[in-house]
């Protein structure tokens, strides 16, 4: 892939060897790479655009296929919304050896409650109520979903640190793919215009591909570097690095889930608690003490969903219940439009008043920054102009995903025993700051990194020196 070794001057009286069109050596350059990052690539991200797009809709597809959970009669039953704490006593009864960890207001009228529950041998469960009729409707193992599979796919490939691992990579490998097919479509415009002209097969798909693409690596662009905050590696090593500095791509609020088992909705405010460094901030962690009279009252549910809207939270509020004897209601305000609305007020369980809030304006600068960049990663900063913007986005991706593998396969040269890539070194030594921007790109990434050099030293050391696999990447 690169110019590592200069070619021999031709002696005079060898013939001259042909001169390349001007800009192609460089542009097959660009264009193998962008072909074999493809091979990484598109498999991860066909399936975070095909996950992405199902967790997008999951408020609509959920309710249509389990219907019988979280969704309610009203003409059944009294049409009087009941408190949440009788609803919480029918979960008591209901699982008495489960552990209530957080409660979420029905989204719509016609919604169940859900409670939020871990079982005795550690399963998370949500149990859905109806808040009319006062029953429970049943319950089920979130993960178990179409979005809850959808959300572990997305994340880990279901893989554990493994597949966080090969998802960080592929994003790092999109990167260099975004930007080199940016230079396929600026420097290849004349002939693909000239091959729809003529009429050449497949000319038509090349052209709609590079349209496509064209818009796609902008917004491809975005949700790489926005979703990085998630990965493991590069995640990890810049929260560890804003964390000595006194900053955080997170929430600081210690008190934002009481309980520690807790595991809210993804999109909520404050609820990366498995990312979030709890014990490093500076802020006292908001705790309830027990009167010294026995007329002092004992908040519940309703309690701190009052409260909270006195706060000025809005609804649907998520209310995570209280860890221990000395633990608070955490209520976290729908903010789901909004990152810059994400607020949670604790609740006193004992006298029932805000011991104190915690909001979008207390975050630390980087957090605000990361903040917003979710709420458009999701989908849900902008309104509906964001949503189906996203929607489009994932589209547009499987489109480019199948596209990409369709035209290497028509002209790919059959019966020929290569693969038909283009051939091209990058010209690294005679241009410094080609080679600088990816020097960079590898130290600010250091997966890719890793991954580059491994790449470099493979394409020298062994497929340059074996003939057959020489002749099957086309190498030059």
């Amino acid at each position: 892939m690169t110019d590592l070794k200069t070619r021999p001057d031709p002696r005079p009286d060898d013939p001259a060897p042909p001169r390349p069109a001007r800009g192609g050596g460089l542009f097959r350059a660009f264009w193998r790479w962008h072909f074999f990052a493809s091979f990484l690539v598109v498999p991860i991200l066909l399936i975070l655009a095909t996950t992405g797009l199902i967790y997008l809709f999951r408020f609509q597809l959920e309710p249509l296929l389990h219907a019988d959970l979280m969704t309610v009669d009203l003409d059944a039953g009294t049409g009087v919304f009941q408190p949440y704490v009788s609803q919480q006593g029918l979960v008591e009864q209901a699982y008495p050896d489960a552990t209530i960890v957080s409660m979420a207001e029905p989204r719509e009228t016609e919604r169940a409650t859900i409670f939020s529950i871990v079982t005795e041998d550690g399963e998370s469960r949500d149990v859905f109520v109806d808040p009319y009729k006062l029953e429970v409707l049943g319950s089920m193992n979130p993960d178990s979903t179409l979005s809850g599979t959808a959300v572990r796919l997305h994340g880990e490939l279901m893989a554990g640190e493994y597949g966080d691992l090969v998802i960080e990579l592929a994003a790092c490998w999109a990167i260099v793919m975004a930007l080199t097919g940016y230079v396929l479509f600026v420097r290849g415009w004349r002939a693909r215009r000239r091959a729809r002209a003529s009429g050449r097969p497949g000319a038509a798909l090349r052209s709609r591909h590079a349209l496509v693409g064209s818009v796609v690596g902008l917004g491809l662009l975005y949700l790489v570097v926005s979703g990085l905050p998630w990965t493991g590696v590069w995640g990890e090593k810049v929260q560890a690095y804003a964390t000595r500095h006194g900053s955080s791509m997170w929430s600081l609020d210690h008190g934002a889930a009481s309980d520690p088992a807790s595991s809210l909705d993804e999109s909520l405010p404050h609820s990366h608690a498995t990312d979030v460094p709890w014990a490093l901030g500076d802020s006292e962690v908001p705790t309830s003490e027990p009167g010294q009279d026995d007329e002092r009252s004992v908040a519940n549910v309703d309690t701190a969903v009052l409260v909270a809207e006195d706060e000025g939270l809005r609804h649907p509020m998520t209310v995570a219940l209280p860890g221990d004897e000395t633990g608070v209601y955490s209520v976290i305000g729908y903010a789901f439009d909004a990152p810059s609305d994400e607020r949670t007020v604790h609740v006193d369980r004992y006298g029932g008043q805000a011991v104190s809030t915690y909001g979008f304006d207390d975050y630390p600068v980087l957090a605000k920054v990361v903040s917003q960049g979710i709420g458009l990663h999701e989908g849900r900063s902008l309104g509906l102009w964001s949503f189906w913007g996203s929607a489009l986005m994932c589209l547009s991706v499987i489109f480019m995903c199948v596209t990409g593998p369709l035209m290497w396969w028509r002209r790919r040269p059959k019966g020929a025993g290569r693969m038909g890539a283009p051939r091209g070194r990058m010209p690294l030594r005679t241009t410094p700051l080609l080679a600088l921007g990816l020097l960079g790109l590898a130290v600010f990434l250091p997966v890719f990194g890793i991954s580059l050099l491994v790449v470099l030293v493979m394409d020298q050391l062994v497929l340059r020196r074996v003939p057959s696999l020489a002749g099957w990447f086309d190498s030059v």
